[in-house]
């Protein structure tokens, strides 16, 4: 999954200033009253159709709208009930049967049937809708020929309605963490009446996704949505499980600003901020800690390159790129959130899996390789463009590196940043040379990071291709034992790490602020937050309370 980082309207802005300077009840006080989550959620989303989006953004507002066969428990997210009531598992591991919630209701008042399942799987697979994420179906028999035209006719794919309660999914191969692949939005319910009242199967950007129009079958339903300002999701009534849900609205705030996010947080106007600034975490960590989280966060923070243009088609440019950059004092100079140096791709301890193939900092290495491809102490070598998404983050990390392969290479880079759509779209057209990229993981296995670069991947934006790749990756799917699956994603990562489509730069930390009144929010490895469990109490860390109760003692008196 994509992540982003944390435009915000100048109202938005405006209200802080202005709250700033009262002692009036701020909206994270009146929140907790009214069980209203204030959420600071980076960029404003691509779109909130859960076929065509991949990035953390999205799948933050799409889960509170949807909601798949399966769940994630709130503080281990092992697989629990979701729109299936329970499901039974064949003895060879190929055939699962769900049996979905007698009481599923999608907020229009239908209820949600196998039908609806099978419906939305074959539009995720449908090669015209061009989902990126269509290959996460790719376990279920027979699904990757339909997606990529191999076959025409649906009824060949392994999954099938038994009846209005009861689906089959046949995989092609034993997966072990299928379960969890599940709770990934790709396999989500989308309700067929809307998506054909608003379009064709495989039409993107449909208007089937505005407030008015959207029908959903998860806890919470689209009330508002104000592009760059702000999307309203309210308790739905026809929810299955809605007793269990708390919270009656969650109000998501797209401020790329990191800097103008901490202030909203520190005013009052936000539960939960999407990360830190880097110059404020020793400020937390030092004066205010109990609002400062720094969990364990399965991602890797990475340099696309896009191996189609020169230079950057030349591995051994690739490669001395890599190895001119000094990762462990990015993290322990610029980003100082228990980050960790990337030297690999996958990150460490991926359930169990430790890459043993490694790109370390070797700066005479990279000169030797450069000169090698033509270029020796960077002479001739042509200025090429760094990307980032607008954030103060991106630009501070691409200034850093930027500045080491100029004194390390002595090559010249520019930097240009973009806004989050834009970005996604210039990376899918491959109009870049290297850009900034970030992969949380869809689930807790190295598969769902190493299956990200086979040839012609959804996500696969370098332009890479590598036939013995490949087959390991098409080997590790089909392999039951797991020393020999994680042997073949050992002599992948060692490909990858040589070929050097993506530069890995650190393993990711969640960082955020948060509010003493949330609770239910647990620190989670892929820092997914089920918000039917999450509520506000009327509760403030008493350090806190007297640290805002001076600072608005202050704002008073500037006025």
């Amino acid at each position: 999954m994509k992540k982003s980082a944390p435009l915000v309207a100048v109202a938005f802005v405006s209200l802080v200033v202005i709250l700033s300077c009262t002692t009036r009840e701020t909206p994270v006080e009146k929140g907790n009253r009214e069980q209203i989550l204030h959420f600071g959620n980076g960029s404003e989303p691509q779109d909130l159709d859960p076929h065509i989006v991949t990035g953390v953004p999205e799948h933050n507002i799409i889960v509170a709208l949807l909601e798949g066969l399966v769940a994630e428990h709130p503080e281990d997210l092992s697989p629990v009930p979701g729109a299936a009531a329970r499901w039974e598992q064949s003895e060879d591991g190929l055939t699962y049967t769900f049996f979905l919630q007698q009481d599923g209701t999608w907020t229009n008042g239908d209820p949600v049937t196998a039908q609806d399942f099978v419906y939305s799987f074959r539009r995720m697979l449908t090669p015209s809708l061009a989902g990126e994420y269509a290959y996460m179906l790719y376990c279920m028999k027979n699904a990757e020929k339909y997606h990529k035209g191999d076959i025409t006719d649906f009824a060949d794919v392994g999954v099938a309605a038994i009846d209005d309660t009861t689906l089959t999914i046949e995989l092609a191969k034993p997966t072990p963490y299928f379960l969890s692949l599940m709770t990934h939005y790709s396999w989500f319910p989308v309700h067929r009446p809307t998506i054909e009242k608003y379009g064709k199967i495989d039409q993107r950007g449909s208007k089937w996704t505005r407030p008015e129009h959207y029908v959903g079958n998860g806890p919470f339903i689209l009330k508002e949505w104000k592009l760059n300002e702000i999307v309203i999701v309210e308790k739905s009534p026809t929810y299955w499980d809605n007793k269990t849900v708390k919270l009656n609205q969650i109000r998501f705030y797209p401020i790329e600003s990191a800097q103008t996010e901490e202030r909203a947080f520190r005013s009052g106007q936000l539960h939960v901020t999407g990360t830190v600034p880097l110059n404020k975490i020793e400020v937390y960590q030092r004066e205010q800690p109990e609002l400062l989280s720094i969990d364990p966060y399965l991602g890797t923070y990475y340099y696309l390159v896009n191996v189609t243009e020169k230079p950057l088609d030349d591995p051994r440019v690739r490669r001395a790129l890599a190895m001119s950059i000094d990762r462990t004092s990015i993290v322990d100079n610029v980003l100082k959130g228990g980050q960790l140096p990337a030297f690999h791709f996958t990150p460490p301890n991926t359930n169990g899996y430790k890459a043993q193939a490694k790109s370390a900092y070797d700066v005479d290495k990279a000169k030797e390789l450069l000169a090698q491809a033509g270029y020796p102490n960077g002479e001739g070598f042509p200025e090429v463009e760094v990307l980032y998404n607008t954030s103060e983050a991106h630009q501070i990390l691409a200034q850093a590196i930027q500045q080491m392969w100029n004194k390390n290479l002595n090559i010249t880079v520019s930097l240009i940043n973009q806004e989050w759509k834009v970005y996604l779209e210039t990376q899918k057209k491959k109009e870049y040379d290297i850009s900034r990229a970030g992969w949380i993981g869809d689930y807790n296995d190295p598969n769902t990071f190493l299956d990200l670069w086979v040839t012609g991947g959804g996500n696969n934006r370098t332009g890479f291709s590598n036939g013995m790749y490949d087959s390991l990756i098409d080997a590790a799917s089909k392999e039951q034992d797991r020393q020999t699956r994680y042997g073949y994603f050992q002599e992948a990562e060692k490909i990858l790490m040589e070929e050097m489509p993506v530069i890995p730069i650190y393993f990711y930390t969640s960082l955020s602020l948060i509010q003493p009144g949330v609770k239910g929010y647990y620190p989670t490895i892929l820092d997914h937050h089920p918000y039917k469990h999450v509520y506000l109490a009327h509760e403030m860390h008493e350090k806190t309370r007297k640290k805002n109760q001076k600072q608005k003692t202050s704002s008073k008196q500037k006025g």
